[in-house]
């Protein structure tokens, strides 16, 4: 199977996780930014990640990908759902945004690998944040605002003995935190990113945070 992704993307890490907590070879394809015409040929629009099956039709949605994948021999997301780890992730994802995207638009990804494609990447960001170097300057207020949030996961953390459907939502969202160099993970929180972060064979950013 391939998939196409864009390497600093949340919602194609949740595709990326799955494959590597099965075990299940994949071919990933980065699509470059800028590149309209790839994923609308594949799935009719332009969006990421995008999974080619064996059968040689393709698949969106991130979540979509994540079930099927999970589907192929034994499933491994069998954690219950936590209402209250949904709940955090929708709570933060705000501000989350807005600390990680100015840095993925100066990120060390092969989407972004040419200077037409980061440019394109920077207009499609402004367009939806507006000034990039002026939401950069509120990196103080977010942090303050981010890290009481983050405590409050320690404790939805503690009980969690078993990988389900909740940590393909968060540990995408904490992996793009980690390209911000002044956010300051609790312990227990670095702890399950790393942990996560060996078992499905995806690398946090912290190497790149700035």
């Amino acid at each position: 199977m391939k998939l196409y992704i864009y390497e600093h993307c949340p919602f194609c890490t949740r595709a990326r996780m799955i494959f590597g907590l099965k075990g299940l070879a994949v071919d990933l394809q980065v699509i470059m930014e800028g590149d309209v015409e790839t994923p609308t040929r594949l799935i009719g629009k332009k969006a990421v990640p995008i999974l080619e099956k064996q059968d040689g039709t393709f698949m969106g949605e991130s979540l979509d990908i994540v079930r099927y994948v999970d589907a192929i021999g034994p499933p491994i997301l069998v954690a219950p759902l936590s209402e209250g780890l949904d709940a955090w992730v929708k709570e933060i994802w705000p501000t989350a945004l807005k600390l990680f995207i100015p840095r993925f638009v100066e990120g060390d990804f092969a989407e972004v690998a040419t200077p037409a494609a980061r440019e394109a990447y920077r207009l499609r960001e402004e367009h939806a944040f507006g000034n990039l170097d002026e939401l950069r300057n509120t990196t103080p207020t977010l942090v303050g605002q981010i890290e009481p949030m983050l405590e409050a996961l320690v404790p939805l953390l503690a009980s969690r003995k078993a990988i389900g459907i909740n940590d393909i939502t968060l540990w995408p969202l904490l992996r793009s935190l980690s390209i911000v160099r002044a956010v300051i993970f609790p312990e227990a929180v670095r702890s399950y990113m790393e942990h996560l972060s060996q078992k499905c064979g995806v690398p946090l950013l912290f190497e790149q945070s700035r």
